[in-house]
């Protein structure tokens, strides 16, 4: 019994010794100093995002000395590739931040001011030079502390860029300072010192394409408006215009779930229509005109289309026969006035215009039937 006791008293003791060890490497402490960590997201569009991650320093040091003017080209950010005495780099770029590395994530491939990066987290590190551009460098190592193991043959990228005077910035920051729907610009600002790159996304449609294909086999796919938006955003964009064609034909047709109305045999007929399919487009769109879901607004609106596209024969023709589906009522009068306006018949579309200033359904619709009979009057198409 004695001999059994020892031993495990021994691994007691060894085990409360240890005890304090494994608790300090378990734990969360406060950051040192001032550095906060920091993290910003943007996305581009509604699908493509960018995320920054990073610990940001402020100018004034931790014992409270002010070092504005102390920042770039010292020990804070070095000018250039310099060994920092420690770690494996021996031509280290600054940080871009402060402690483990600042990385920045591409949800989706993308382009950095211009040149091509796969989607992926990568570390970013900066050349800082006095008086020319600096280098913006992305690293396949995204995972090491600071600068300290930076390695050249790791990078993933490397651009230049052009630092900019800014407006004071105490802390060290991130910001996305241009949105756009294909891309967004980053700028790095801290003390006065700006330093701006922009993300773009190379192929923004076929990103939407691509995803609206995953979306159509998923519950985006049980509804003919689901099958129907796709198309139409192929459409209005010119792209993907064969399989747009199969996606219209399914919000047609599709068992189940497809509806043959105006909104879906329009779309149809002018996805053929880009493709040059006339003589079908045509007759398609015909079908849709006369179908039982045709609206008086919405055949006047596929009017104002063609003589937008100025095919004004097609639309006086479409406006006629709006009126004698629909006599006496609006826009019907309108459509006649326009498509007349379109031809050179003023004198047609004269009278039409004043008829419709009178059937108007609010001031702002008999205000504007006047005016175009003002135009008109001139000798003047108001379309």
């Amino acid at each position: 019994m004695r001999k059994l006791l020892y031993p495990l008293l021994a691994f007691s003791l060894a085990w409360l010794i240890a005890l304090p060890q494994v608790i300090a490497q378990s734990v969360t402490l406060p950051p040192s100093g001032d550095n906060q960590k920091s993290i910003v997201t943007q996305y581009i569009g509604s699908l493509a995002h960018v995320t920054l991650q990073y610990n940001s320093p402020n100018v004034t040091a931790p014992d409270g000395e002010d070092r504005r003017g102390k920042i770039w080209g010292t020990e804070v950010a070095h000018y250039g590739l310099i060994n920092l005495g420690f770690g494996t780099a021996e031509a280290a770029p600054w940080r871009a931040g402060a402690n483990e590395n600042t990385t920045i994530t591409f949800s989706d491939d993308m382009e950095v001011e211009g040149k091509s990066i796969p989607a992926g987290t990568y570390g970013l590190h900066m050349i800082v030079e006095e008086n020319q551009p600096w280098v913006l460098i992305l690293s396949k190592n995204a995972s090491a502390w600071g600068s300290y193991f930076y390695d050249e043959r790791e990078d993933a990228l490397r651009v230049e860029v052009k630092p900019e005077a800014s407006e004071f910035h105490e802390w060290l920051t991130y910001e996305f300072v241009d949105r756009q729907p294909e891309q967004t610009t980053v700028a790095m600002m801290w003390e006065n010192v700006k330093v701006p790159f922009t993300v773009s996304v190379p192929d923004v449609k076929k990103l939407y394409v691509d995803n609206m294909r995953k979306e159509l086999q998923s519950s985006g796919g049980f509804s003919w408006q689901g099958w129907n938006q796709a198309a139409t955003y192929c459409l209005m964009n010119d792209t993907n215009l064969e399989e747009a064609l199969t996606w219209a034909d399914n919000a047609v047709s599709m068992p189940y779930i497809g509806q043959e109305n105006f909104t879906t045999l329009q779309t149809k007929a002018s996805i053929l229509s880009k493709l040059d399919r006339t003589a079908e487009a045509d007759q398609i769109m015909m079908q849709a005109i006369n179908h039982a879901t045709a609206t008086p607004l919405q055949i006047h609106a596929y009017g104002r289309q063609l003589i937008s596209q100025g095919e004004t024969e097609k639309a006086l023709e479409i406006f006629q026969l709006n009126a004698k589906k629909y006599p006496d009522t609006w826009p019907v009068n309108v459509g006649l006035a326009r498509g007349y306006s379109a031809t050179g018949d003023y004198k047609k579309a004269i009278k039409h215009a004043k008829m419709a200033a009178q059937e108007a359904p609010d001031q702002l619709n008999k205000d504007s039937m006047q005016a175009a009979v003002e135009t008109l009057q001139k000798g003047e198409d108001f379309n």
